[in-house]
């Protein structure tokens, strides 16, 4: 299985900030995105690239999670990790500060 996590944070730069890990059993893409619209691409890409599922980081709000599902048309799933109001944002939603 090819699988993607995806995690969002200010002055992340996708380029720089993303591993694969590998396993017998699954190929994990990690990729940071700095705003809501680069999700959206790097989604898109993602993809292109065969990967299977993806699943986002606390740190999208239910808007963000709304533009990855409208980019990739619904090819593959999106799970999300959750917290309503993230502690690593100052108890914000994605949704307030990446929109």
């Amino acid at each position: 299985m090819k699988a993607a996590f995806m995690f969002i944070a200010p002055e992340t730069d996708h380029e720089t900030h993303q591993a694969v890990i590998t396993t017998p059993v699954a190929e994990l893409t990690v990729v940071g995105v700095k705003n809501y619209q680069e999700t959206e691409m790097i989604a898109k890409k993602l993809v292109e690239d065969g990967i299977q599922v993806i699943e986002l980081c606390a740190g999208f709000g239910n808007n963000g999670v709304a533009a990855v599902n409208r980019a990739i048309k619904g090819q593959i799933p999106v799970g999300v990790v959750r917290f309503d109001h993230h502690p690593g944002f100052g108890f914000k939603s994605g949704d307030a500060l990446f929109e």
